[in-house]
């Protein structure tokens, strides 16, 4: 694939522009249309749904995106269990676990964590799992992080079963982050223009000031949208490839629809997954999905 080292900061449409050709030399498939048939598998559905297997499921997408929310709300719609690695790296470092403190001396250096810790991390929550339903979303990040969560998975006889790619505009997603503030200790996000928080400034439960995160301006997301073009989007390519084994989907536009597109193919594909609250027609998904909405001309 081309180096996107050569990507000039000029602006976020030339980004796109530039990072879409080169993944597409690799991911044969527009970004803002539908996988192609060969990556979005529907036939192996059946097989998906015979003995009721426990829904494994993994959720991809551009930073930013929505899928920690998307993930939450399967997690009350569902008795399904929302596996954040961000949150779990939080939770080890505020704990002062072994992997806690390895994890923040590596952060407080400015390094990046090895696969290695990563995958203790989560293997320590995947084995407080084992016949459950889970989602994991915020690794891997690379074919190779992918390779060794595969080998990790198969040897524990607990392969994935479903990979999710949630696909949204960057223009979209520079709006966002324009709006986002954070509580940084729990990872609660908020937005100014479609999810304030009920005191502004404040964290709804603890009351805690919220901030900015560091990299929420155009410069700094900018070069984590040409990290994810350059490191992030060949999973789908990789997760493509092992269609035999792994469901592959694609789901994009408006959130309500990507919402219960997904609760479809949890209740078909995983009909022994159960669930928490009666579908309503009028649920709408709380948090960052909504931007959507927020920024749609009145009719």
């Amino acid at each position: 694939m081309p180096s996107l080292s050569i990507l000039a900061p000029a602006s976020r449409s030339c980004l796109h522009t530039a990072a879409t050709r080169a993944v597409c030399s690799i991911v044969p498939y527009t970004l803002s249309k539908e996988l192609p048939f060969y990556m979005n598998l529907a036939s192996s559905e059946k097989s998906f749904a015979q003995d009721k297997p426990a829904l494994r499921m993994l959720i991809l997408g551009k930073p930013c995106s929505g899928k920690g929310t998307l993930a939450a709300h399967l997690s009350k719609r569902f008795d399904i269990s929302a596996i954040s690695t961000g949150d779990l790296l939080r939770r080890h470092i505020s704990e002062r676990t072994e992997i806690g403190r390895q994890a923040e001396e590596i952060v407080a250096a400015g390094g990046l964590l090895p696969d290695g810790i990563m995958l203790d991390l989560i293997t320590s929550s995947l084995n407080t799992l084992r016949g459950k339903n889970w989602i994991l979303d915020g690794f891997p990040r690379t074919q190779q992080q992918g390779r060794l969560l595969d080998n990790l998975l198969e040897k524990q006889n607990i392969p994935l079963n479903l990979v999710v790619n949630f696909d949204i505009s960057d223009d979209l997603l520079f709006t966002w982050i324009s709006h986002r503030w954070v509580h940084l200790p729990s990872g609660r996000v908020y937005s100014t223009s479609h999810n304030p928080p009920k005191v502004p400034g404040l964290d709804d439960v603890t009351g805690e000031p919220l901030t900015r995160r560091p990299d929420d301006n155009p410069e700094s997301f900018s070069r984590r949208l040409e990290h994810y073009y350059g490191q992030t989007s060949p999973l789908l390519y990789y997760y493509a490839s092992r269609a035999h084994s792994t469901r592959l989907v694609n789901l994009y536009g408006d959130s309500d629809a990507v919402g219960l597109k997904l609760e479809t193919i949890v209740r078909e594909s995983f009909p022994g997954v159960r669930e928490r609250v009666p579908p309503s027609p009028k649920t709408r998904l709380a948090g960052q999905l909504q931007v959507r909405h927020a920024l749609q001309p009145l009719q």
